[in-house]
């Protein structure tokens, strides 16, 4: 079974940023989010960290001696890999029995639409005596922020991402059986689409995440003239009508939405469900919005043994992705 991401993690996994290109060029601001991130989490679980070179791990261990880090507390991995995106071509980590073991997906570029991204699919395979655990491998097109688990058996995913726009030779009845049999999922909730603009099409991580086994907090746009409004009110409707394992229904909170727009404009694909639980901290994204205070506060709220702290990730969008996208958890 997949564990909920606020048990307890053995450790963080990070890419760290190594193409400006990708950041259309603000890699170096970028740089101190991903400060802002060991900083908050190394003191209470190790922190390991992809790197491509020698050269670039000097770099880092710089940078994190001149911010006070405990260095022992971070490993590095020097290996090959293009993006930062390590939530999606990582290994999802499960537990069978008490034993860790991990789940080596297909990771296609974001159903083909980025072709240079393909190699990352290989990070992991070249890797796989470095983690944790036995390696299972699942032949399918997924990425790690399309699902989201309960750790009592009930996974989150869109029906824009896992349906739709991956696996088109699969049902979505033949994926949701793959989905249950290899996270050891009882139910799988799909809701229909992502929020607006996203390029992933739709992953659940910007949509709704589980907080504990029965509350989802749940990204809600209030102005009807927004163009996140009816799909996140779709994805309401359908946690309403939901039950977890047992046939009990959830306590949903609903998270207002930043509007944050790029340079040219465009309307940015953010929001506020896209923290990441640490084993003492939670890692709250914000954008420099109207919104931020009022996210933070309901996020506290909902983690009061954990301290909440928010990064700003204006930068770190340019990418295409914030903070839940950039780490990924290895659970004890």
């Amino acid at each position: 079974m997949m564990p909920g991401e606020w048990e307890q993690h053995k450790a963080t996994w990070l890419a760290w940023p190594n193409d400006d290109d990708f950041f259309q060029g603000k890699m170096e601001k970028v740089k101190g989010v991903y400060l802002k991130i060991i900083l908050a989490l190394h003191k209470d679980e190790i922190i390991k960290i992809l790197v491509l070179n020698q050269k670039i791990e000097d770099e880092v261990r710089n940078i994190l001696r001149n911010s006070n880090v405990d260095v022992s507390k971070i490993v590095f991995y020097q290996t090959e890999y293009v993006d930062v995106w390590i939530r999606d071509y990582g290994p999802t980590f499960i537990k069978n029995a008490g034993n860790l073991k991990w789940i080596k997906w297909n990771y296609d570029g974001y159903g083909g639409k980025f072709p240079e991204l393909f190699p990352d699919n290989e990070v992991f395979n070249n890797l796989k005596k470095e983690v944790s655990g036995e390696k299972i491998d699942i032949d399918i097109a997924m990425e790690g922020g399309a699902i989201d688990s309960s750790g009592q058996g009930v996974v989150l995913t869109t029906e824009e991402c896992l349906a739709l726009n991956r696996n088109k030779d699969k049902s979505k009845i033949e994926t949701e059986e793959i989905l249950k049999n290899s996270l050891g999922a009882k139910r799988v909730i799909w809701l229909k689409k992502g929020i607006f603009n996203d390029h992933t099409d739709g992953h659940i991580d910007e949509v709704a995440r589980f907080i504990n086994p029965n509350k989802i907090l749940l990204a809600y746009e209030e102005n009807i003239t927004d163009e996140n409004y009816e799909r996140l009110k779709e994805n309401l409707e359908i946690l309403q009508e939901s039950t977890d394992q047992n046939g009990n229904k959830f306590e949903i909170i609903k998270l207002p939405m930043p509007h944050m727009k790029y340079d040219d404009g465009k309307k940015a694909p953010v929001s506020y469900a896209n923290f990441y639980i640490g084993n003492k901290t939670v890692l709250a994204s914000t954008f420099n919005d109207k919104n931020d205070e009022k996210a933070l506060e309901i996020i506290k709220s909902c983690f009061p043994d954990r301290e909440v702290v928010g990064i700003d990730c204006t930068d770190l969008i340019y990418g295409g992705g914030a903070l839940h996208c950039i780490t990924q958890q290895e659970p004890k």
